[in-house]
């Protein structure tokens, strides 16, 4: 930073001290010239404060937008030879098209910088002839960490994009004073490098930036219409955003609740009980992925493992939750052997108490 503030200082001296050697205008003072070339140095500092900010491609894209519209506006000229230069309409023809070419040219390459990035410079020239498929990654999703171990097992094809303004992010949580926050910034920065070596997935950087656009959420949603890719995020609010703006999304939360385990009414499953319930006589209990299991006649169990029927699934939006029935197995029937006892001995006793039959007369 202090290399560009003496850089912008010599700069500014140099014009300043040309234009009172020169005097560009010879009709006014030296102060006055000098005056004339801070302001123009001024302009030319601002400029290059914004053009600073802007992306590589997008400059590319100027520059060689505007020279090919240079050149055609040369050719249009140039065919134009056969007309009187000396007649005031064609005066104003060519320099109307020496002006309007290059500026047509510098705003169309300039919007459309992107194409002259190394992805999709390649993609143009696939065999296949098809696009480049790019995943956008958010904030939140690269600190949660999941998307790694996604990438590890090679569900994810095509490019991970990851925006510069996603990095700066990333760099202010975790420069930030609160060590919750700092912690699952640089958490997010591992993350990062770590899928960078895994081989077989692409990481690009992408400079490109909006800047009329503030909310980092919505730069995303620019970036992936113009990549036409989609957004990898866990974030709700963006998934919603992104889907009413017509922008694809990949959600790791929706992927992990599709991949819990199947249970259906009646079955039979093996749980910890946790915790107690909020009802009466409940426990609570959490399979390996995060499912709540909710225990009824459990609360007695706590801190043991037992099998339960489960009696119903609710799915939500925030996922999924088992509830159960915890049956006790210490009532048991009596056994076979006592039973025959039983009945023989209430048999014996009917006979004893039942009264003799009186003798019929003769």
């Amino acid at each position: 930073m202090a290399w560009f503030v003496l850089a912008r200082v010599l700069f500014v001296a140099v014009v300043a001290y040309a234009a009172a050697i020169l005097r560009p205008l010879a009709s006014y003072g030296g102060p006055l010239n000098v005056g004339f070339a801070l302001a123009l140095a001024g302009l030319v500092v601002l400029f290059e404060v914004r053009l600073r900010e802007t992306a590589v491609t997008r400059v590319l894209g100027s520059l060689l937008g505007c020279a090919i519209g240079l050149l055609i506006a040369r050719a249009i000229t140039a065919g134009l030879f056969w007309a009187d230069p000396g007649d005031r309409r064609i005066q104003f023809l060519d320099s109307f098209i020496l002006i309007v070419l290059p500026y047509l040219g510098l705003v169309v390459g300039g919007k459309h910088g992107e194409w002259l990035e190394p992805a999709r410079l390649v993609a143009l020239f696939r065999a296949d002839g098809s696009e480049h498929r790019y995943k956008i990654l958010d904030t939140s999703v690269i600190i949660d960490g999941r998307i790694a171990d996604v990438c590890e097992t090679g569900f994810l094809d095509g490019t991970l994009v990851v925006p510069q303004f996603v990095l700066k992010e990333l760099q202010l949580v975790a420069d930030s004073s609160d060590s919750l926050k700092r912690n699952r910034g640089r958490r997010g920065l591992d993350i990062l490098q770590k899928i960078q070596k895994m081989a077989g997935v692409h990481v690009l950087i992408s400079d490109l930036d909006f800047l009329d656009v503030r909310e980092v959420d919505l730069k995303l949603i620019e970036l992936a219409r113009t990549l036409q890719g989609k957004i990898v995020t866990n974030d709700f609010n963006l998934n919603k955003v992104a889907q009413l703006r017509g922008v694809d999304v990949l959600n790791v939360n929706e992927l992990a609740n599709s991949l819990k385990p199947v249970v259906l009414p009646g079955e039979i499953m093996k749980v910890f009980i946790l915790k107690e319930g909020k009802e009466y006589n409940q426990g609570v209990a959490y399979l390996d992925d995060g499912t709540m299991v909710v225990v009824d006649n459990a609360r007695k169990m706590i801190s043991k493992t037992i099998d339960i029927v489960v009696t119903s699934v609710l799915q939500t939006t925030a996922g999924k939750m088992i509830f159960g029935r915890y049956i006790e197995s210490s009532v048991t029937a009596p056994a076979p052997a006592a039973a025959s006892a039983a009945a023989e001995t209430r048999e014996e006793n009917g006979r004893r108490t039942r009264p003799a039959p009186q003798q019929q007369p003769t």
